[in-house]
C-alpha cells in the first residue's frame, strides 16, 4: 500500500493500463482536460494554458512534471494562491467542517472523531473506534447514498484525505476525515463481501462530486480519489481490487470530478465574442457581439461551453438505462 503522497504517473500508467487516459477525459468536451494554467509554459507549447493534458506529456522522463501542490517551489505556490485565489486547507480545518455536515445528518456531534488541542498548539482530531450507529430512521445504506459536493476542490482536500495538503503529511486509512473517506468507513463497517463492498462503493463515488478550474490540480483530485479506492479495498480484504473495477470507478470519477469555472458553470475560458457581419446596399460592417452572461454577469446566458455531469439514479428515457447526462447549470433552477 502506497504511503507516499505524490501519485506518480510513469507507475500509475505501468501498474494499471488506459487508467490514465480515463482520468484525462473530460466528459463535456470529449476531449482531455486542458493545463488552464500558464504555469508549465516553459516547457513547450503542448503546456500553454489551452493545451490538453495526454498521457505523454506527464509520464516518460517528464514524470515529475505534476506534483501536489505542498511539493511544488514557494514562489510558484503564491503565484497560483495570487492569480487563481489557490489556497490549501489544513486537515484540522476539512474535518471541522465536515463534522457539520455529519452533526447536522446524524443530529449529534462527535460521530467520526473528536476535535482536539495538541500540546504544542495545533489542532488535530482523535478517531472515534467504535463502529458508528445510526440515528433512528437512517441507515448506513443512506448515508453512503447522500449527495456531496465540493467546489473549487484543488486537490479534493473535503472529499478525500490522504494527505494534509498544507504540510503533506500522509495520513492512515483509519484516521482519515474526507467527505468521501468517511462513507468508505461506512462502507467498510458493514459490508465483508467483496462483491457487496464494490456495489456499495460504487455507490459513494457516484454520489461524491466536484469541480475544480486548473487542469494540474484536477488530475491529482482525480488521482487520489481512484487510489482512495485501491487503498480501501486492500485495507479491507488485503488484496487489490480487478482492473475492471479500477477502470469502473475511474470512470466515475471522470464524470464527477469534472473541470469548470464555477462562476459561470462553463469550461474555463469557453465563453467568446461572437464577428457580426451587417450589410446594406452600401457596405458590409462588423460588429462585436460580447458574451452577454459575461456582461451581465448572469450565470445563465453563457455563451461558452455549460458543462455536463452524470446523473447516476435518474433513467434516460432514449436508452431506457440508469444514469442521465445533465448539465450542471440546470441543478441550480432547484
Amino acid at each position: 500500500m502506497q504511503v507516499v503522497i505524490d501519485i506518480l504517473e510513469n507507475e500509475l500508467i505501468e501498474k494499471y493500463p488506459d487508467i490514465l487516459g480515463i482520468l484525462l477525459r473530460d466528459q463535456t468536451t470529449q476531449k482531455n482536460i486542458f493545463w488552464a494554467t500558464d504555469n508549465y509554459k516553459n516547457l513547450g507549447e503542448s503546456y500553454r494554458f489551452s493545451s490538453e493534458i495526454s498521457p505523454e506529456l506527464i509520464t516518460g522522463e517528464k514524470g515529475n512534471v505534476i506534483m501536489p501542490r505542498v511539493h511544488k517551489d514557494k514562489i510558484l505556490q503564491l503565484s497560483r494562491s495570487k492569480e487563481m485565489a489557490e489556497v490549501f486547507t489544513p486537515s484540522w480545518i476539512c474535518n471541522a467542517q465536515n463534522n457539520l455536515v455529519d452533526n447536522s445528518w446524524f443530529g449529534k456531534d462527535g460521530v467520526f472523531n473528536k476535535e482536539i488541542l495538541l500540546k504544542n498548539g495545533t489542532k488535530s482530531w482523535e478517531t472515534t473506534k467504535e463502529k458508528i450507529v445510526f440515528p433512528k430512521g437512517k441507515t448506513w445504506q443512506d448515508y453512503v447514498r447522500d449527495t456531496r459536493l465540493e467546489i473549487s476542490c484543488g486537490e479534493a482536500p473535503y472529499l478525500v484525505s490522504r494527505y494534509d495538503t498544507t504540510t503533506g503529511e500522509f495520513i492512515k486509512i483509519e484516521n482519515r476525515v474526507g467527505l468521501l473517506d468517511r462513507k468508505l468507513r461506512i462502507v467498510n463497517e458493514n459490508t465483508d463481501l467483496i462483491n457487496e463492498w464494490l456495489k456499495a462503493a460504487e455507490i459513494a463515488y457516484k454520489n461524491t462530486y466536484g469541480f475544480e478550474w486548473q487542469g494540474d490540480s484536477l488530475l491529482l483530485a482525480r488521482e487520489a480519489l481512484l487510489i482512495t479506492f485501491i487503498e480501501n479495498f486492500i485495507y479491507k480484504f488485503e488484496t487489490e481490487p480487478s482492473i475492471e473495477s479500477i477502470q469502473n470507478i475511474a470512470q466515475i470519477i471522470s464524470w464527477n470530478i469534472w473541470q469548470m469555472d464555477g462562476l459561470k458553470a462553463v469550461v474555463p475560458n469557453s465563453c467568446k465574442d461572437e464577428i457580426i457581419e451587417i450589410s446594406d446596399f452600401f457596405e458590409t460592417k462588423t460588429e462585436i457581439k460580447k458574451c452577454k452572461g459575461c456582461e451581465t454577469q448572469n450565470i445563465k446566458f453563457h455563451n461558452g461551453i455549460y458543462c455536463n455531469i452524470m446523473d447516476w439514479e435518474e433513467k434516460d428515457k432514449e436508452t431506457d438505462k440508469t444514469g442521465k447526462i445533465i448539465r450542471f447549470i440546470d441543478l441550480l433552477k432547484k
